[in-house]
């Protein structure tokens, strides 16, 4: 008797189970899932054989659809979206890597190996439940009988009433919605495909001669750079931002001492809480690039990105500084970068920090050693992204004097000394206090480097690539960054003086808010790019 208890607690468990972590709750599983009364219907009009058969499918069928609803789970809670059974797959294995840089290799061994065994014993279990189940109502049939139309009665009656408990209908279809979802998610998926190909092809300066293409920032040495997950929580969190305000105040008033100055607005990212390079492609290509199969479609097209505008000019050299980048990266050729210098080429011998393989100070020390501080017959036009303040922030680098950096052993001591992450990937209250300080670091990391080694001519752009997961910006954050321009030449900033944008490193509440895909349209025309479309 008490398997069969189990076994129904088990698959109306699945039935009514909700994808979303902020939905969980006990009101969410006293309901009377309607497929588990039709499912009873049809098991006591089959014979044996074709019963048992169905009764199996259905379980396994169940697991799958509970899988999924777990996956959701996770991708809401760490990306702010649902699972997308086309493009999301591959993603598991950057989950898989990350995992591996934060808590080791033997410890996401043992999990992952934990996790497809747990993910076959969920199918084994809904599967012989269902079966069992179909056996009791074939044995019980009269009694299976009546208590099937009682339910179906029941689940009609608190349908058409609209009778809840906690808010919450008594009368449930949730996993008949679910795969509807996920069959009209699928069918949205291909169809964007194709709509964003065409998309794609068109481009509002993809025609514009060489000569017309940011006149205004001749002779600029120009450097775009994103902060790791750099979000709007950073300024604006209660917890966050009394240490990011201060350290975004002291560094505006530094670099005003050393004769820059910079405006900040807001954008809104196309990616929340990681797949960075979504939020990189949008910024500097000017589309809505928000999943994986439109990065791929624009990283395959001949649409111009922003970091290409400038190696167009021929007025520029170009490069990109990625210490985040361990492979081959193809991308090189659609952001227009002559050299790239990954993970391997910075000469770094120090220890990693979790996921990121050297702190932002070292990374811009050589940017600076090797790009920015060489005599070039152009001015440079780079991109750097710096990673220091990717989760799980722990262990978080610190700042050294800029002369002691060496090849990067004297931040041995500081990562041993650091955080585990694994002491603060479980406690949000930490995650939260270490991220905020994870972005003060990679902020003053960035502003130093341009106090200490900025020219009259420098012209830095940096922005943030997403918001923090939802256990440390919040369930209902938004999706906007920071971005902000600083120059020493007052010419570069009164080119865009028209934006409202706030004056200083950090942008105020009531600062515009662009989509992330309009800034390279506006920071072109801003200096002096004459638009020749480009038709798909």
């Amino acid at each position: 008797m008490s398997v069969n208890v189990l076994a129904t607690l088990l698959v109306v468990a699945a039935l009514v189970m909700p994808n979303s972590v902020v939905r969980l709750g006990p009101e969410k599983f006293l309901r009377i899932p309607g497929e588990a009364v039709i499912g009873a219907a049809l098991m006591l009009a089959l014979p044996r054989r074709p019963r048992i058969v169905l009764a199996a499918v259905s379980g396994v069928a169940l697991g799958a659809m509970t899988v999924l609803n777990l996956l959701d789970m996770g991708f809401n809670q760490y990306l702010g979206r649902s699972f997308n059974l086309v493009l999301d797959w591959s993603l598991l294995g950057d989950a898989q890597s990350y995992l591996e840089d934060s808590l080791g290799r033997t410890a996401t061994l043992a999990a992952t190996a934990g996790l497809i065994a747990v993910i076959l014993l969920l199918f084994v279990l809904l599967a012989l439940s269902t079966v069992r189940l179909s056996n009791l109502l074939a044995r019980h049939t009269g009694t299976a009988t009546r208590g099937t139309l009682i339910a179906g009665v029941v689940w009609i009656t608190c349908s058409s009433l609209g009778l809840q408990i906690s808010g919450v209908p008594i009368a449930s279809d949730r996993t008949a919605t679910a795969v509807k979802i996920q069959a009209r998610r699928v069918a949205d998926t291909l169809r964007d495909e194709a709509e964003f190909q065409k998309v794609a092809k068109v481009d509002a300066f993809g025609n514009t001669p060489p000569s017309q293409l940011v006149p205004d920032l001749r002779g600029k040495d120009m450097v775009f750079t994103f902060i790791e997950s750099y979000g709007r929580s950073a300024v604006e969190d209660p917890i966050m931002a009394p240490g990011v305000d201060s350290t975004l105040d002291a560094r505006t008033k530094a670099l005003a001492k050393a004769g820059y100055h910079a405006k900040s607005g807001w954008l809104t990212s196309a990616t929340y809480g990681g797949s960075s390079w979504l939020g990189h492609s949008t910024t500097l290509s000017g589309l809505w690039i928000n999943n994986q199969q439109r990065y791929r479609t624009v990283m395959a097209s001949d649409h111009l990105s922003l970091t290409k505008a400038f190696k167009k000019t021929g007025a520029w050299n170009t490069v990109g500084v990625m210490p985040g980048v361990q492979k081959a990266w193809p991308e090189q050729s659609f952001y227009g970068l002559d050299k790239v210098y990954n993970a391997f080429e910075l000469g770094y011998k120090g220890p990693k920090f979790s996921w990121s393989t050297m702190p932002d100070q070292y990374a811009l020390e050589q940017f600076q050693q090797r790009v920015h501080g060489q005599k070039h017959d152009k001015p440079m036009m780079s991109e750097i992204i710096l990673t220091s303040s990717h989760q799980p922030w722990a262990p978080i680098p610190k700042m050294v004097g800029w002369d002691q950096l060496g090849d990067g052993s004297v931040f041995k001591g500081i990562q041993a000394a650091g955080n585990k992450p694994a002491d603060v990937i479980a406690d949000t209250t930490k995650s939260r206090e270490e991220y905020g300080k994870s972005i003060q670091y990679s902020v003053t990391a960035l502003t130093e480097w341009l106090e200490r080694y900025g020219t009259d001519d420098t012209v830095l752009v940096f922005l943030g690539d997403h918001q923090p997961i939802a256990r440390v910006s919040g369930n209902h954050a938004s999706r906007d960054v920071p971005i902000s321009i600083v120059a020493k030449d007052p010419k570069v900033l009164d080119k865009i003086a028209g934006w409202g944008w706030t004056d200083g490193l950090r942008p105020a509440h009531s600062a515009p808010v662009w989509k992330m895909s309009a800034f390279r349209d506006r920071f072109l025309t801003a200096y002096g790019s004459t638009p020749h479309p480009k038709r798909g």
